[in-house]
């Protein structure tokens, strides 16, 4: 049976295939498109490459400039955020607004921290606040260097297939995951995710004013339990919070339409309208 987000993620790749650039030694993925509009940076999460976001890029490239990435097989954060601005620099990005998802959430916020004359705003999304949080739960927890294919695949995929077991609506969603984690994501570029993530430096203060500052998060998400939701908002102290009742940790795979609504929002090119709550929390 043919899976529709795999064939529309497909579809999408066929127009806008993923380049590779060398920045500072680094071979990264790079999905670039739009050329008008404000600037939009997107990171991606440990299960994606530069088109997990395809949905979003399709329906803002008409309106903003966009610069999404696949992460390399070496560096940690503070170079990979050099790199970041570089290809920014490449795409005539002099600033941008940074969101990124789970692992990508904490690179927008290091990215924040450490270059905020670049970045015009940050979204924090589904993401953490410390690296002290995750040392002790696997695959964190492994040598992650020596570590074989299966302890750092086996997690996921056995994490994924549970998830579609308790929720036969995710098949979908689930199937194009379980694709990332076995073929799609290579072995080195999935340690160097991880490693990148389990080595990073604590975050320094966001650098920008809290105005420019929004937090996504799910409340079914299953990576990202309450206390660690808190602790983001707290830490940030973001002037909008989105909350999905239902999107799981990849609402803008599961929610696309809700997703770009409030990336349209962060970019100055249209607000959630009237049936959405004004104040600091849109229920989504």
């Amino acid at each position: 049976m043919s899976n529709p987000l795999i064939a529309r993620r497909d579809a999408f790749l066929a127009d806008r295939p993923e380049q590779r650039e060398i920045v500072h030694g680094r071979e990264w993925g790079v999905i670039r498109a739009g050329e008008q509009g404000p600037a939009l940076v997107l990171l991606p999460g440990t299960l994606g490459r530069a088109d997990i976001f395809w949905q979003q890029v399709e329906a803002l490239s008409d309106r903003a400039r966009i610069l999404s990435v696949s992460y390399p097989v070496s560096g940690g954060l503070g170079d990979w955020v050099k790199d970041i601005a570089e290809l920014m620099d490449r795409s005539g990005m002099e600033g941008a607004l940074v969101l990124g998802s789970s692992l990508g959430g904490y690179v927008a916020q290091y990215f924040a921290g450490v270059l905020p004359e670049r970045a015009v705003g940050l979204v924090a999304a589904n993401t953490l606040s410390s690296v002290a949080l995750i040392g002790g739960i696997p695959p964190y927890s492994l040598d992650l260097a020596t570590a074989p294919a299966e302890a750092l695949r086996g997690g996921f995929v056995r994490g994924l297939s549970a998830a579609v077991e308790a929720d036969p609506s995710r098949r979908a969603l689930t199937q194009l995951l379980l694709a990332e984690v076995e073929t799609r994501i290579p072995l080195e570029e999935l340690r160097s995710r991880l490693s990148a993530l389990k080595h990073a430096p604590e975050l320094p203060l966001a650098g920008i004013s809290r105005e420019v500052i929004a937090v996504v998060e799910s409340e079914d998400d299953p990576l990202i339990p309450p206390p660690m939701r808190d602790a983001v908002r707290e830490r940030l102290l973001p002037s909008r919070v989105y909350r999905f009742t239902r999107g799981g940790h990849f609402p803008y795979v599961e929610r696309p339409a809700d997703y770009t609504a409030l990336l349209e929002e962060r970019l100055g090119l249209a607000t959630l309208g009237d049936h959405w709550p004004r104040g600091s929390v849109a229920e989504l």
